[in-house]
């Protein structure tokens, strides 16, 4: 599917996961922590918002805190009528459970969706972009890379929706890439903020 006016794009940030390896050492939720001045989900939220993308949908855990400082920062980009906090109440069982529920909300007219994860603060802006222009016939989802590590955000096509109501467990997509093969195009990404993640308090500061 070659991006044109037509494609109805919409994106997704993951942030429902508990980040109990932050919280064990830091006693704090980790997508509220300040990382650079902000909230650490606000760098995956100005990504998302960067993106040809209709809507972005905020995945949460219920946290009321986290859906407000994603409400102020639509607002603040003006962006305040195009997002939708979707809460996963089964966002325990791990990240497959925060996949599904984003992929059974997002509207039935979306051709493809980026998929953000909260903790990746550092994704380059226009990235979204590239990673529309490759999503062409033949191509199912696309991905960026860096130095050979394939990094987020993931855009996938509509072909992979099903796949992606049905996921459960903790592992995310994996699965559902491996198995589009050749399908997977990889978009080289001069940035190593496709790879850039939190996990502990330490890598706040890294």
């Amino acid at each position: 599917m070659a991006e044109r006016k037509s494609t109805r794009c919409d994106a997704v940030v993951l942030a429902a996961g508990a980040g109990r390896r932050f919280a064990e050492q830091s006693g704090g939720r980790k997508l509220l922590a300040p990382f650079e001045g902000r909230p650490l989900v606000a760098g995956a939220l100005d990504a998302a918002f960067a993106a040809p993308a209709r809507r972005v949908l905020l995945v949460t855990d219920g946290d009321a805190e986290l859906a407000k400082v994603a409400r102020d920062q639509a607002q603040a980009l003006g962006r305040a009528d195009d997002l939708d906090i979707v809460v996963a109440t089964d966002a325990a069982e791990g990240m497959g459970a925060s996949l599904r529920a984003a992929a059974r909300a997002l509207p039935t007219d979306c051709d493809a969706a980026f998929v953000f994860l909260g903790d990746m603060p550092r994704v380059p802006l226009g990235l979204a972009r590239d990673l529309a222009q490759a999503l062409v016939p033949g191509v199912d989802a696309v991905a960026p890379c860096f130095s050979g590590r394939r990094g987020h955000p993931v855009l996938f096509g509509k072909v992979c929706f099903p796949a992606l109501r049905n996921l459960g467990g903790d592992l995310g997509a994996r699965e559902v890439l491996a198995a589009l093969d050749e399908r997977l195009a990889l978009v080289e990404s001069g940035d190593a903020g496709v790879l850039f993640d939190v996990d502990r308090p330490g890598d706040l500061t890294r």
